[in-house]
């Protein structure tokens, strides 16, 4: 009997289950910590004595301070790991950190809002340098006619694993008193994020490096920041792959502002816990099969194409958030979101990875990730500085639709099949 492509891809290959896991263990941190509970419970216990405008603020700040200190660390990160192989090292290390952080979540009580403010951005910080080097093995895992279907399934699974943790911690915060179930909430977040991390250091290898900088460079510093600056320059070579991280930069901002942003929306708002919580899990089971579509859908009618139409969904999403006033309208937008969200991120990564030379894969995702991460530090701060001067959100809300029409814009002019024909014309890795 003929295997279909999910048994074909996933079961098949050891590696990319392996990878797709690891999206299922890291997911739990960014739908129970940096999504749903922990912007609620800081609004409600930890910060429940600042005014409802500057919580707001405060969460929106710190968020964009996270995101400042992964666009500082992206690009050295991803360099270092290139030139003395150490990705696997590195993915283990910022795993652990973000891991520790989580479950020091536990003793977090009313009056500790600065403390959760310290262990978000720390965590946030190592979820997003994980990520980096997690997102850096795609193109040494598969070819690139299984690459949009292989990180669609990553984004699946990662959707399926963060829903499935939320559902349970949901029923922790229904069934046990006080704060008890908020807090072990974060703890399972803690567990489950580092079982999920075993596969992949298991079963995935560490990619070769470059033969230039593995025989001149023994010192890791200078090895690292000679490549860095080397890749400044080089980068003005990958003309398309430039035009794409613009882009990205833009439209991703939005959708990073709505991730981070959307829980304490709701909660100042006025909407109860249950409701915000449920609505964002039925986006996390929404995003599943929705994210396999968009993989299907990009070998349709192609990668860029995909990522054009959800952001011309994101764009009726960000203006439908202003009218929101009753709690079944914060249901619909979730499950607006969750039919575009993972699609336009596994599409992006897809597309990115495809004008990506593979022996540079994690000094060029450490580009990624701080082109990501500096357009990331806006719109949260932004979000904030306009609530905190206004005293209501709707107008930030408002202004993200102007990230995703400029984000349009500049993708238009990235011509994909030229950027995939230069990434193919890379430095040989030298062979064990």
């Amino acid at each position: 009997m003929a295997k279909s492509w999910h048994e074909k891809i996933l079961v098949s290959d050891k590696k990319i289950l392996s990878w797709c896991l690891y999206d299922v263990g890291n997911s739990a941190f960014a739908t129970t910590i940096l999504a749903t509970l922990l912007p609620v419970y800081f609004k409600e216990v930890t910060a429940a004595d600042l005014p409802s405008n500057i919580a707001t603020a405060y969460w929106g700040y710190a968020s964009s301070l996270a995101l400042l200190v992964s666009a500082f660390l992206a690009p050295f990160l991803g360099t270092m790991a290139d030139v003395k192989g150490f990705k696997k090292n590195f993915l283990l290390i910022f795993s652990i950190i973000g891991i520790g952080a989580s479950a020091l979540m536990y003793f977090l009580g009313p009056g500790n809002w600065r403390e959760t403010l310290v262990l978000l951005v720390i965590s946030s910080v190592a979820f997003s340098a994980a990520i980096i080097f997690y997102d850096s093995f795609l193109p040494h895992i598969t070819g690139k006619e299984q690459m949009d279907m292989v990180s669609a399934q990553g984004f699946a699974l990662g959707y399926l694993g963060g829903g499935t943790l939320l559902f349970f911690n949901l029923v922790l915060i229904l069934l046990l008193p006080d704060l008890t179930g908020f807090k072990l909430s974060f703890l399972t977040v803690a567990i489950w994020w580092g079982l999920f991390t075993i596969p992949l250091m298991i079963n995935i290898p560490e990619p070769a490096i470059y033969r230039e900088k593995r025989i001149q460079n023994k010192n890791i510093v200078k090895g690292s920041l000679s490549r860095l600056h080397k890749t400044f320059q080089d980068i003005r070579q990958y003309r398309e792959l430039f035009k794409f991280l613009l882009a990205f930069w833009l439209y991703n901002d939005g959708i990073g502002t709505i991730i981070r942003m959307a829980a304490i929306y709701g909660a100042q708002l006025g909407f109860q816990v249950t409701s915000l919580v449920g609505a964002l899990l039925l986006t996390q089971f929404i995003g599943v099969p929705f994210t396999l579509l968009f993989g299907k859908l990009a070998q349709k009618v192609g990668t860029k194409r995909a990522i054009f139409i959800s952001l011309v969904w994101y764009v009726f999403i960000s203006a439908g958030a202003v009218f929101l006033s009753r709690s079944w309208h914060f249901w619909i937008l979730a499950l607006a979101v969750g039919m575009v969200q993972g699609g336009a991120q596994s599409m992006s990564r897809s597309l990115y990875a495809s004008m990506v030379p593979g022996i540079q894969s994690a000094e060029f995702f450490g580009f990624y990730d701080i082109s990501s991460k500096f357009a990331g530090i806006f719109g949260p701060a932004l979000f904030g500085l306009i609530t905190q001067i206004t005293g209501s959100s709707r107008i930030g809300i408002a202004a993200l639709s102007l990230t995703f029409i400029f984000g349009m814009m500049i993708l238009t002019k990235v011509d994909v099949e030229q950027g995939r024909i230069i990434a193919s014309e890379g430095i040989d890795i030298l062979e064990d």
